[in-house]
């Protein structure tokens, strides 16, 4: 066989092989779909005081793991203590002030019950004396002068009552439903609220990291002071969309880290999301801007699974760990070929 004739079979060779590959690569695509954009994440929750004061005291470290209502760290109390005793004592206050109100009551119902018979008493004389002039019996000044007693007997009556009134408004409900007896056990109950809130609990069970914290800071509500990453693992794979199109929940996948090279985990998929960045547009009153390209073929857009191990991670994974995800099809040698192929590339990972 000439030279010739062996480089022209080796351009053959060569050209077979290729289109193999290339076969390969499409037929693997749509049957066995894979994506090196996968990583291990874990919620990741901010941590921050309700109420304002200067830390006193760290509970934790870095990178410590801490359960559900374990405290973090204490701000000072004594404001908070001091606005608790000035609660206890203005309902204290509102107790003495509802008893003397009862007084008064009892007081005012007494004076309408006393002037109700004496307006009783002036109207029975003033009627008797009216019946007395008619019969030319008394003087016109007795008449008038009795019938004013009366008058001021009735005026004297309504404002009895209306004291009355005014005390009862005032007084509320005689029970615990007494809106200022209620409105002073709220302020008690809420300063002590925040005296709860001078221990920073954790919500969640997690791991504390990146602490920067030190005693002495002044820790202001609703300002982040540290972070705690969960300990619930969530691994995210964002697959091109023609080949996430057949991923459903329950849908089997393999995971491959890049610190565990050759070794495959069993997932299943948990979760699809409904849309990706490019797909959001604000409202902002602004003309649409239409998106341009000079390539015959554009890039693909991926779409965002989210997939849970069928058994835990043996470790503890720290979020943003790096992976590769194998959907698998129902064929066993489907399944087999793409168990293979992720647990190659698990290697190329690792050496590259």
């Amino acid at each position: 066989m000439t030279p010739d004739q062996k480089f022209a079979r080796w351009i053959k060779l060569s050209m077979l092989v290729f289109v193999m590959i290339f076969s390969y690569f499409i037929f693997a695509d749509f049957n066995m779909p894979l994506t090196q954009q996968a990583m291990a994440t874990r919620d990741v929750t901010k941590v921050a005081p309700r109420v304002n004061g200067h830390i006193v005291t760290i509970n934790v470290e870095n990178n410590q793991s801490v359960r559900k209502g374990d405290i973090l760290f204490y701000i000072d109390p004594t404001p908070y203590q001091l606005n608790v005793e000035k609660a206890a004592l203005n309902l204290e206050q509102t107790r003495k002030s509802n008893a003397e109100l009862d007084a008064a009551l009892v007081a005012a119902a007494a004076d309408v019950k006393a002037a109700g018979i004496i307006a009783q008493q002036k109207q029975a004389d003033a009627e008797r004396v009216n019946s007395l002039f008619e019969s030319h019996g008394v003087s016109r000044q007795k008449k008038d002068s009795l019938d004013s007693e009366a008058t001021a007997a009735k005026a004297s009556l309504l404002a009895s009552k209306a004291r009355l009134k005014e005390l009862r408004v005032r007084r509320g409900e005689l029970d615990e439903s007494n809106v200022n007896l209620r409105l002073a056990q709220n302020q008690l109950k809420q300063a002590k609220l925040n005296l709860s809130y001078t221990q920073v609990r954790a919500e969640q069970d997690g791991t504390v990291t990146n602490l920067q914290l030190q005693a002495g800071a002044y820790a202001t509500a609703g300002q982040p002071l540290l972070a705690l990453v969960s300990s619930e693992l969530d691994i995210i794979a964002d697959f091109r969309e023609k080949s996430s199109r057949r991923a459903v929940n329950g849908s089997r996948a393999l995971v491959a880290f890049d610190g565990e090279p050759g070794q495959l985990y069993q997932a299943q998929i948990a979760s699809k999301d409904a849309g990706v960045s490019v797909g959001q547009f604000d409202a902002n009153g602004l003309l649409a801007t239409p998106t341009e390209s000079n390539r015959w073929v554009r890039d693909a857009q991926r779409m965002r699974l989210h997939l849970n191990l069928e058994v835990p991670y043996p470790d503890a994974l720290p979020s943003g760990a790096q992976a590769t995800v194998q959907l698998l099809p129902d064929s066993t040698l489907l399944s087999w070929f793409a168990s293979t192929q992720i647990r190659i590339l698990s290697y190329l990972h690792y050496i590259y």
